[in-house]
C-alpha cells in the first residue's frame, strides 16, 4: 500500500503508580514521564495504594529536586487532556468518594485500560 493512504496509528503508554508522599521521586517522575511520552502517544495514568492521596482536592502537593510540582503537573497534564484514574477500590479503603478526587480525575474504568489507543501498549511502574 502507498505510504501516505495507510493510517497511522499511534502508540499508547500505561503508566502505573502505587507510591505517594513516601516517595516523591517516583510520582514526580512518572507524571514529568506522562507529560513527555503524550507529545506523540497516547497516555493514560492509572494511581492506587496510597499515591490516590494525591488525587484528592486535599492530597499533599509533592514536591522533589528541580521537579514541577505534583499539583501543577497533574493539573498541566488534566488540560492537555491525559486521562488519569483512581483505583476506586482504593479510595473506598481510604475512606474517600469519587466526590473527594480533584476534578478531571476519573474513578478507574477497565475498559479504558484497552481502549484508549489502536496501537501497541507501553507499560510502566513507578
Amino acid at each position: 500500500t502507498d505510504l501516505a493512504e495507510k493510517e497511522i496509528v499511534k502508540d499508547g503508554v500505561f503508566i502505573h503508580v502505587s507510591h505517594g508522599s513516601d516517595n516523591p521521586h517516583r510520582v514526580l517522575m512518572a507524571l514529568s514521564l506522562a507529560e513527555k511520552m503524550s507529545e506523540d502517544k497516547y497516555v493514560i495514568l492509572y494511581f492506587d495504594i496510597k499515591v490516590i492521596e494525591v488525587l484528592l482536592n486535599d492530597g499533599p502537593d509533592l514536591s522533589f529536586a528541580h521537579f514541577t510540582s505534583s499539583k501543577e503537573q497533574v493539573q498541566k497534564l488534566l488540560d492537555n487532556g491525559i486521562t488519569i484514574m483512581a483505583c476506586p477500590g482504593c479510595l473506598k479503603a481510604a475512606g474517600k468518594t469519587p466526590e473527594d478526587l480533584r476534578e478531571g480525575i476519573q474513578v478507574a474504568d477497565k475498559e479504558k485500560f484497552f481502549n484508549f489507543t489502536d496501537g501497541r501498549i507501553l507499560s510502566i511502574d513507578y
